[in-house]
């Protein structure tokens, strides 16, 4: 039986699981990917499979930065963390307004993926105590839906680099955060 609080599962989380760093670092690297692969001159077709490739490497590279971070991906004993996954799970339900946008324009399928990436983050700034993924979903949906809506030559390349910046800057600030309630905490 688990005796904890609500609010001291949610605080072995944050400290247990560093607000989710990890996985920010690495969909950062998925995005530079993204990035330059929109501004090479292949099809659109092989820029959208190519783009898909580009994030199968997300859960290897948190892995990495997990060891790096020393971040831990299951806390036993806290029904919390599950919900975390479920939080993520929940942009799998984005993937048919993807599949529309694909059929309807294969270009702007940046400007698709950027917004579901963005636009999950959103229950984490709950989760994890941290107005910086609010802001961070609400920088990367908004910005990515602009340069999309501008065209920008397709502006598949911004959006990626758009993103990859955003989550460099998410990075940090979730580190920040993550260190101000460690301290507050001791």
């Amino acid at each position: 039986m688990n005796n904890k609080t609500f609010q001291e599962m949610r605080s072995e989380i944050i400290l247990r699981n560093k607000n989710g760093i990890n996985f920010i670092l690495a969909a950062s690297i998925c995005w530079v990917i993204i990035s330059f692969l929109w501004m090479s001159h292949m099809d659109s077709g092989k820029l959208v499979l190519y783009s898909f490739i580009a994030t199968m490497p997300l859960l290897p590279l948190a892995w990495v930065f997990g060891k790096v971070f020393k971040t831990e991906w299951k806390i036993p004993n806290n029904p919390l963390n599950d919900l975390g996954l479920w939080f993520n799970f929940a942009q799998l339900f984005y993937f048919p307004l993807l599949i529309v946008v694909l059929m309807k324009n294969h270009y702007d399928m940046p400007m698709a993926l950027a917004i579901i990436t963005g636009a999950h983050f959103f229950p984490y700034a709950w989760f994890y105590q941290t107005k910086s993924y609010a802001v961070m979903a609400g920088i990367i949906s908004v910005g990515s839906a602009y340069i999309g809506y501008q065209g920008y030559g397709h502006g598949g390349h911004l959006i990626g680099a758009l993103v990859a910046v955003s989550l460099w800057i998410l990075a940090i600030w979730l580190y920040l955060d993550y260190k101000r309630f460690r301290n507050q905490q001791a």
